[in-house]
């Protein structure tokens, strides 16, 4: 149900007076506030930590014995992928990460002592002094976003948008302590979270990083979690060896972009703007937290990266945050007047340490020019170097010694641990919101026969979502989860145990006929913009789930679906198949905590009820996008707060299953699939003129012979197309977009354009593969030396990166041809799908030179 006004009301003035208690402390001192628009409508916050003499003294010591060279490489972090330890040892840069698809030796299945080795090489390169410079140590960080999520083994959380279902502010923080437990055991002291974000649109590929739409629910967690990550503020313990530094994030407005775009901008008013999106950054500055990450965003057409008003005056001045403020990757390079390695704009605006991941180098040389003709000051240089050296002093860094040899580091057990395993399996069950349970079909009994379908059944990589061992989350496997149950696990492990039993059939074909069938099933992991959606049907085109649930009923068997997602969406449809519907988020590495709610106890008890209250609004359409708590005309599916218990009714009546979509819809990013190009995309054959034929059915013959399209079977009947050319004459076949694709932020973010690919007649002569926007902004990659390569008859995902084709010449903000083939020799392949996808998704990557 909806929270009431005057409960919100009341928590606002909580808010509030605890604010106007913290201001009243006295705090660090910190620069005076500028005016921004309206400077009063922002929160002043009295940071945590008391001005420590001794330290400043030290600091301003060193400070007055660094060159400018070792300032600017204090402002510079670059990404494991890019940088060696001698880069470290070279330029003294003052901070390392590893991104997403950044791993020791470039694997991300890399052992934990994989990682503790490498992050003492860096460690013991930043100290090495042989080559001169001062002994700063160096700070490394990482997306430990639901658990130390790169790690082979470690315990995985449920992501945000589960947890902010669980209502529980206390397991946040316990969750953090475990975090970083298991973060320090692997070299590192620095987490790149909370995620204080309120999304807005759920079309955002990055909702499920958010706690909730409700920016009280945001807010009542951030300071619990910076504190779980930290340490408590003047205890003992705060800053430790068993802790880390936390990053919230990302400042400002990342959830309120127009249409759910990603990096995209946030059109508001400013009290909408500090009500709505500020409102995790108070409790966690309250808490200590040690750096605040800017934004991709723009707010109102200026890039965060860039934002002096918000960043300087409003963060460091209004807000006195005491910490330092680190970009996103390459962030600066979206600055109005930047590129990647060049822009001084982004330091003066108030960033104090860049993400420059692979443009390290060359942001490093324009920092130190602009350093040394004054276009950065002195005073400005100097204040980003004291905020990181203040960071890099409190965590004791100077005096901790390499990672292996501190308080946890080496304590592999740690990793997983059973103790941190059950704290994950408790926020799993207390994270799922039960949305239907017709005729009270829930709890099952652990005594019969359960069949467990659909392709989440089992698949620990899509119930852990993205994020999880890489960026995207995607090419793992079960051996990647060593301790880790799947859904389906958790259910056998407790019907054997009182009994019963529960047979594994993803597709839902069973030997013996159950009792009753529980299907999981839902998004396929995805991180960022690869999960940005236009609208908010789930899988449009794609009936595989329902079908699957419907043929179960159909045969007389209840059925209790699982939905696996990082948002809500619209599946009215799947509602009404089923006899139960729980919203099970993105869970982690816990399954078995699923099984703990569905199952009764062998005695026929209830042993886990349902606490999970909607943390996000439910769609009563795929197009209903203004759906938040408190907007006005506010009227969603299920309201924020819903949540069924084993005590409730359970009885839902049919739902309308009319989308609202209309003409056709694809997948983002997916631009030909299951025998179909996507929204808005035609399949075109052509010859060297440049004249040819729309294929709107098949076969289809280009001039007679020159080229043929036709059907052909890959997973489904005709799910692909047989492209055969004669050898008679250049001849091309590509999909031609209506309106211009903009695949900037894809291309910064190391994606590829996949093709999965049969090679049934290797090319006889040279074959490219292109995309292109016109005369002047197009490119092409050599096909052929890979193609001869495969073998024939054989499927495989062929990737080719889009940062290549970017190089080799073509504006990828603007394409209309996101993909071509062409030769003048004769060559047949087939081709069942054409869409964006992460790197380790290529079975085969094109070689490109240069990149």
């Amino acid at each position: 149900m909806t929270q009431p006004d005057s409960r919100r009301a009341r928590t606002g003035l909580l808010l509030a007076a605890l604010l106007l208690a913290l201001a009243a402390c006295k705090g660090e001192e910190q620069p005076a506030a500028s005016t921004t628009s309206d400077a009063s409508v922002w929160p002043q916050v009295a940071w945590p930590l008391p001005e420590d003499p001794a330290l400043e003294k030290r600091i301003s010591e060193l400070l007055a014995s660094m060159t400018v060279e070792e300032k600017v490489g204090q402002l510079v972090q670059g990404d494991i992928g890019s940088l060696t330890p001698d880069d470290v040892r070279k330029y003294r840069l003052g901070s390392i990460l590893a991104g997403g698809n950044s791993d020791p030796g470039g694997r991300y299945d890399a052992s934990p002592a994989e990682w503790l080795a490498l992050a003492d090489a860096f460690y013991d390169a930043s100290m090495d002094t042989s080559q001169g410079g001062k002994a700063i140590p160096v700070v490394f960080g990482i997306d430990a976003v639901h658990g130390q999520s790169n790690i082979v083994g470690a315990t995985l959380f449920p992501h945000n948008i589960g947890l902010g279902a669980a209502r529980n502010p206390e397991l946040l923080r316990r969750i953090g302590e475990i975090t970083a437990l298991e973060t320090r055991a692997t070299g590192m002291e620095w987490t790149f979270a909370p995620t204080v974000a309120v999304p807005q649109d759920d079309r955002w590929g990055r909702t499920y990083e958010g706690y909730s739409e409700s920016p009280d629910v945001v807010a009542s967690y951030a300071g619990a979690m910076v504190e779980g990550l930290q340490g408590k503020v003047g205890a003992a313990d705060f800053l430790d060896g068993r802790h880390v530094i936390a990053s919230v994030k990302h400042f400002l407005g990342d959830g309120g972009t127009t249409d759910g775009k990603d990096q995209g901008d946030t059109r508001i008013g400013e009290a909408e703007l500090v009500r709505i999106h500020a409102a995790g950054y108070p409790p966690a500055s309250a808490a200590g937290a040690q750096t605040a990450m800017a934004s991709f965003n723009s707010v109102n057409g200026e890039k965060m990266h860039g934002h002096k008003p918000y960043l300087t005056d409003v963060l460091k001045g209004r807000m006195h945050f005491g910490g330092f403020v680190v970009g996103d990757w390459n962030g600066h390079g979206q600055v109005k007047g930047c590129t990647t390695t060049d822009c001084p704009a982004t330091i003066n605006a108030g960033l104090d340490m860049a993400m420059a991941s692979d443009s390290w180098k060359g942001f490093y040389e324009t920092t130190l020019a602009a350093a040394k003709a004054g276009t950065i000051s002195q005073e400005r240089l100097d204040d980003a170097v004291r905020r990181i050296l203040r960071v890099k002093l409190r965590l004791g860094l100077f005096e901790a010694g390499k990672p292996s040899s501190r308080a946890v580091g080496g304590q592999f057990a740690l990793i997983g641990a059973p103790e941190h395993r059950a704290v994950a399996r408790q926020a799993v069950r207390e994270s799922l919101v039960l949305l239907k349970n017709q005729g009270g079909v829930l709890p099952l009994s652990a005594k019969q026969r359960i069949l467990v379908a659909g392709d989440g059944a089992n698949d620990v990589g899509k119930q852990a979502g993205g994020w999880t061992l890489n960026w995207q989350g995607t090419g793992t496997t079960r051996k990647d989860f060593p301790n880790a149950d799947s859904i389906y696990e958790g259910i056998a492990q407790q019907a054997k145990a009182a009994g019963g039993e529960a047979e594994l059939a993803v597709d839902g074909k069973y030997t013996h006929k159950p009792d009753v069938a529980v299907v999981v099933f839902g998004e396929n992991p995805y991180a960022e913009f690869q999960g940005d959606l236009p609208t908010l049907a789930y899988k449009p085109g794609d009936d595989t789930d329902l079908e699957l649930i419907k043929r179960l009923k159909a045969d007389g068997i209840p059925v209790v679906a699982i939905f696996l997602s990082g948002r809500p969406l619209w599946v009215n449809r799947e509602i009404n198949a089923a006899d139960a519907f729980v919203a099970a988020w993105l869970p982690g590495s816990e399954g078995a905590g699923i099984a703990d709610v569905l199952l009764r106890t062998p005695a026929g008890g209830v042993q886990h009820d349902f606490k999970g209250k909607l943390s996000f609004s439910w769609p009563r359409t795929a197009i209903q996008y203004a759906n938040n708590v408190g907007q006005k005309d506010y009227d969603p599916l299920f309201a924020f707060g819903f949540g069924l218990t084993y005590a409730d009714n359970g009885d839902l009546a049919a739902l309308p299953e009319v989308s609202g979509v209309t003409g056709e819809e694809g997948a983002a990013g997916v631009f030909f699939a299951r025998g179909d190009t996507g929204s808005g995309i035609a399949l075109r054959l052509e010859d060297r003129t440049g004249q040819g034929v729309t294929v709107t059915k098949v076969p289809e013959v280009l001039d007679g012979e020159l080229l043929k399209v036709s059907g052909v079977d890959h997973l489904a009947q005709e799910d692909g197309r047989r492209l055969a050319w004669s050898g008679k004459g250049d001849a091309v076949v590509a999909l031609q977009s209506h309106t211009a694709l903009d695949l900037q932020r894809e291309s910064n973010g190391d994606l590829m354009l996949l093709t999965t690919l049969r090679v049934d007649a290797a090319p006889s002569a040279d074959s490219w593969l292109s995309v292109g926007c016109g005369t002047g902004c197009s490119a092409r990659i050599a096909m052929t030396p890979t193609l001869a390569k495969l073998p024939v008859g054989q499927w495989t995902r062929v990737g080719v990166p889009l940062k290549c084709l970017a190089a080799a010449g073509a504006d990828v903000g603007k394409l209309d041809r996101p993909w071509s083939l062409a030769t003048a020799g004769a060559m047949t392949l087939s081709v069942s799908r054409v869409a964006l996808g992460a790197l380790n998704e290529a079975e085969t990557t094109v070689a490109c030179a240069g990149v």
